[in-house]
């Protein structure tokens, strides 16, 4: 009877090593995912910038010539950092 609850209570502590070993390993899976998942939006929202950045540049180049479509771009800039400047002050 003795060696037979031994027994049983060798197999459990076997099996929550092997449980608790799973679960460390399903966790760092999952904290390596959930880093993928943080640099992949970082990326998305870098190429949403860049596809806004390239929209209006083709709107300006589209209507005139680059040198002038520079020039309007950087009017606009102008003119945000003074709307943002009105606004903290």
């Amino acid at each position: 009877m003795r060696e037979e609850i031994w027994s049983d209570i060798l197999t459990l502590i076997s099996l929550y090593e092997k449980a608790r070993g799973e679960l460390e390993s399903v966790s760092a899976e999952l904290q390596q995912a959930r880093t993928e998942i943080r640099k992949y939006k970082e990326q998305i929202e870098e190429f949403e910038k860049q596809i806004d950045n390239l929209k209006l540049k083709n709107a300006f180049l589209s209507t005139s010539g680059d040198e002038e479509a520079k020039e309007k771009i950087d009017r606009l800039i102008r003119e945000i950092d003074r709307c943002i400047s009105m606004l903290e002050g």
